[in-house]
């Protein structure tokens, strides 16, 4: 005979306010844009065209070039990105038409969302773990996971229902937010989420199917994204060492599999540290038919800025 299992109640789950946790990321320390622009043509023109340096001129050109052309700027992010204040960089390409679409994973749409409400995020981990508090924040899980609930009601991606709510809440810190952005400024932000990695699938507000429904859609969106890289696109993965590569490389198997050429683009991968997944599924794999890949290694906090502002440069 089989031993029953036993399968845990979230709706005995104790939640806490989100005014009373201690943070670590706050926008206070967010990068800010120039107060003037600031032209790095004559730096770009002495770095040596050797090794990293000729690659960052030639990823800064095809980004350039996308832009130029009207071809799509693919962002994924892991959450890190965020919580090292990149945001309103991001968001002033965003505005300049830059970027045309994002992929997030869940972590990035928590500290997101958190950033728009309360200007702050990233609790203590060790700190809450030790008496269960860990990721128990009201605010946090009741409204995102009641804006998930009405994306698989209505079915629009998890990413746009995120943004809509943050909007409709006239949310205290939207001009930091990237999802209330992407809605405003109709660039679409896809979420993929793997249940039972995020904070607010802990909470009793959570609903499975939902997230799952959600998230699907999202995939589908970004895998009609990814069609369009054809002919000088640019996918840049900033951060995601597991879910975002994965995501990627199923998406453009489907899109070759309906019969889209999806071969000539760019991808580049910025991170601390070169990881299996991001090198593969969206650096080497998916360019071996005609693309360019590109690896930068180093702090985010430094190497984002620097692309950005290259790339300002040669607009």
């Amino acid at each position: 005979m089989k031993k029953p299992r036993k399968r845990i109640d979230l709706s005995a789950v104790t939640t806490y306010p989100l005014q009373d946790r201690i943070n670590k990321v706050s926008v206070d320390d967010f990068a800010t844009l120039p107060a003037s622009e600031i032209d790095l043509s004559l730096f770009l023109g002495s770095l040596p065209k050797i090794l990293k340096a000729s690659d960052f001129l030639g990823l800064v050109d095809d980004i350039v070039a996308a832009y130029q052309h009207q071809k799509p700027v693919i962002v994924m992010m892991g959450g890190h990105v965020i919580k090292c204040g990149l945001s309103p960089l991001l968001i002033d390409l965003v505005k300049r038409g830059v970027i045309t679409g994002f992929a997030f994973n869940g972590a990035s749409s928590i500290h997101d969302f958190e950033i728009a409400l309360i200007g702050e995020t990233s609790e203590d981990v060790s700190a809450y773990l030790q008496t269960g508090k860990f990721g128990m924040w009201e605010e946090t899980g009741r409204l995102m996971n009641t804006a998930i609930q009405y994306a698989s009601d209505t079915g629009i991606g998890m990413g746009e229902a995120l943004g809509r709510r943050l909007i409709e809440l006239a949310a205290p810190y939207n001009a930091y937010s990237l999802l209330a952005t992407g809605v405003e400024a109709d660039v679409p932000i896809t979420v993929h989420v793997a249940i039972g990695t995020d904070i607010i699938h802990q909470h009793p507000s959570a609903k499975g199917a939902a997230i799952g429904a959600a998230s699907f859609t999202d995939f589908q969106l970004l895998t009609g994204l990814v069609t369009e890289l054809e002919g000088g696109g640019v996918v840049l993965n900033l951060g995601s060492a597991v879910i975002l590569p994965e995501v990627f490389l199923k998406a453009l198997t489907i899109a070759r599999n309906l019969g889209r050429t999806v071969s000539h683009f760019s991808a580049a991968n910025f991170d601390m540290n070169q990881q299996y997944r991001p090198v593969e599924n969206v650096v080497k794999r998916p360019t071996e038919m005609g693309g360019k890949g590109y690896t930068f290694t180093g702090h985010h906090e430094l190497m984002i800025p620097l692309l950005v502002q290259a790339v300002l440069s040669r607009l």
